[in-house]
């Protein structure tokens, strides 16, 4: 008791480590495992391990198969939350780098790998080739720690999100269906029997991952399982469909959870993003537990095993060679610069689906008595440690040498996605600025794709905000909610981190009963709360831009612009094309405005008397 309560106590600890240092989670999970496994051998008297998950094949927390068992069912539920993430939009949002990068990038690191581990380990093309599928994934989960703090262009963070989420699951793939030629071939090499048991294996998973998908789709849609019920049903779903379709043809199992996931996660399932948090939740809960177990079932003579000049050799070859070979032949005529496909080529860690199923399946094969099987499990995780490790400690430095860490973060985070944030931000979006609008509501996410901005439908108390590699570059933050509660929320949890330069909220209608009540700083405009503003959004859905003489001429228009009720003062455009904020902290007597600069602003156009009819022009409309 003192020990399962221990690894669980442990897997969240080491959760919160991984948060308060921003670190991959899978690092203290497997470090933790290792010292309360085969490295606590060396301080016990009678050289037994402090957590043992099998000892003898009999004894231990999870004696004779169960924690094969546990693995599989474990496995299975975080590869089911992978296949929800996998959604066809995206695939065609980011475009054909990342295609390349999961196709034929995964080829080349897949051949190559294959070929080195033959050749350095003198191991079977068989293990090899499971080696190689095994190390093809970049995990999203590891890669999202190490780039949340490092300011990046957006192509080049989103290329490698994208990669890490899409190629999991296929990797998956790949490494489970190598394991099934393994597993059918046996000594007597790659038959005909063992091509149907192969072909068997495929049509079970995808027949049984689909029928699953769409019959679980139906009972939801119909409302024929409780709101209470949803989530626990489509876990005994899952857990159905991986025991029957292993029962069908063995070891199809995680092809069918893979399959079921990738389904749902494409239907337009009204409960969709409840069950993916759920299944998030129970994937962190699963993952804690599952890697301290696996890492201290490992032996010492198992890390004796690959503890020499051949596994140095190897990992150089897989971070070295094959990464930076896969993404250049991958983004060979893209609009990529050197320098950030040279940045891509090094941030490539392998992550929990590389050693989780690494660990399965060489367990699997070990048991059955194949050959050199024992050494998967080693260094898969060996690798893993190393790329995290290098990865996580030197990818700000490797930016900052390369050139594509961004000095200034001049990207805007939008709270809010109303009519009047989509014309704000369309238009700071044409002027070449990085913007992204977040809300709740999904029609007003959607509407704000179909302008071509970048949109999140998330709660701003979630922490996918905070955990969003593709605001890695945003400095300024626009709080422009119809809630005071939210809009003040939203400062103050993330003005440090997304509003470094600036963050602003919209006046509460308390504020603007009562001006001597409102804060001398971060208001977004004195005049105007969320109701006039998007009154002004709707009768006159226009961003103007007048062109100013001197600074006499913006102190005259500003008060023009102050005193019509339909308009809300924006920017002041300068002779570069740099925007700058005309919050109610500006001290009028502080600005410095030349000829030629623009005042941007909402609402209805006014007049200009004896002005160039050029000098004030519609810019954006909706």
């Amino acid at each position: 008791m003192i020990e399962l309560a221990g690894i669980v106590i442990l897997g969240i600890l080491a959760q919160w480590v991984s948060w308060r240092l921003k670190l991959p989670a899978i690092l203290p999970l497997i470090l933790i495992g290792l010292f309360v496994g085969p490295i606590s051998t060396l301080f016990t008297e009678d050289g037994s391990k402090w957590i043992e998950p099998v000892w003898n094949g009999e004894k231990g927390l999870f004696p004779g198969d169960s924690l094969f068992y546990f693995v599989s069912l474990a496995m299975g539920v975080i590869l089911f939350e992978g296949g929800l993430t996998l959604r066809r939009n995206e695939i065609s949002k980011v475009g054909p780098v990342i295609l390349k990068l999961i196709s034929l990038g995964a080829v080349v690191t897949f051949f190559g790998a294959a070929v080195a581990t033959h050749f350095i380990f003198d191991l079977s093309w068989e293990v090899s080739f499971l080696f190689a599928g095994l190390i093809i994934v970049t995990g999203p989960t590891v890669i999202s720690p190490i780039l949340r703090n490092i300011p990046l262009k957006k192509d080049v963070s989103a290329v490698l999100k994208w990669e890490g989420i899409l190629i999991d699951p296929l990797g998956a793939l790949v490494a489970v269906l190598v394991f099934e030629f393994i597993s059918v071939g046996g000594t007597s090499g790659f038959t005909q029997q063992a091509l149907i048991e192969f072909g068997k294996i495929v049509i079970v998973g995808f027949s049984f991952g689909i029928s699953a998908a769409y019959a679980l789709y139906f009972a939801m849609k119909k409302r024929l399982i409780p709101h209470y019920l949803l989530n626990v049903a489509a876990l005994s779903v899952v857990l159905l469909v991986f025991v029957e379709s292993d029962i069908f043809a063995h070891e199809s199992g995680l092809l069918s959870v893979v399959v079921m996931g990738m389904v749902l996660g494409n239907s337009n399932l009204p409960n969709l993003k409840e069950l993916l948090y759920f299944k998030e939740s129970l994937s962190v809960l699963l993952i804690s537990i599952l890697f301290i177990l696996l890492a201290a079932n490992i032996n010492i003579s198992d890390l004796l095993l690959v503890y020499n000049w051949k596994t140095a050799i190897l990992m150089a070859v897989i971070i070295f060679i094959l990464r930076p070979l896969a993404v250049f032949i991958s983004t060979f005529g893209s609009s990529l610069k050197t320098n950030e496909k040279m940045f891509i080529s090094w941030v490539g860690p392998r992550g929990i689906v590389a050693a989780g199923i690494a660990s399965l399946l060489g367990t699997k094969l070990i048991k059955r008595g194949v050959a050199e099987a024992e050494y998967i499990t080693p260094l898969v995780i060996t690798l893993v440690l190393v790329t995290v490790l290098l990865n996580g400690t030197t990818a700000r430095f490797v930016a900052k040498l390369v050139g594509v860490f961004l000095k200034e973060s001049n990207g805007i985070l939008i709270v809010g996605a109303s009519k009047a944030s989509r014309l704000i931000a369309k238009y700071l979006h044409n002027n070449e600025r990085h913007v992204v609008l977040i809300d709740t509501n999904s029609e007003n996410i959607e509407k704000a794709k179909r302008l071509g901005l970048d949109a999140m439908e998330s709660n701003i108390y979630s922490e996918d905000v905070s955990t969003d590699v593709e605001l890695s570059d945003i400095g300024y933050l626009l709080a422009l909610t119809g809630s005071d509660e939210v809009n003040n929320y939203a400062l103050t949890r993330f003005k440090k981190h997304l509003g470094e330069h600036g963050a602003f909220r919209l006046i509460s209608p308390e504020e603007l009963r009562k001006p001597k009540k409102a804060p001398v700083k971060e208001l977004f405009s004195k005049k105007d709360d969320y109701i006039n503003l998007n009154e002004v959004a709707r009768d006159y859905p226009a961003v103007n831009e007048l062109e100013l003489e001197s600074k006499e001429n913006y102190l005259k228009e500003i008060e023009k612009l102050n005193k019509e009720q339909k308009t809300v003062p924006l920017f002041i455009k300068d002779n570069t094309g740099v925007l700058h904020i005309i919050a109610s902290t500006s001290i009028e007597n502080e600005l410095t405005i030349e000829k030629g600069n623009k005042l941007v602003y909402l609402g209805k156009p006014i007049e200009v008397i004896g002005a160039d009819p050029e000098s004030k022009k519609t810019v954006e409309t909706e």
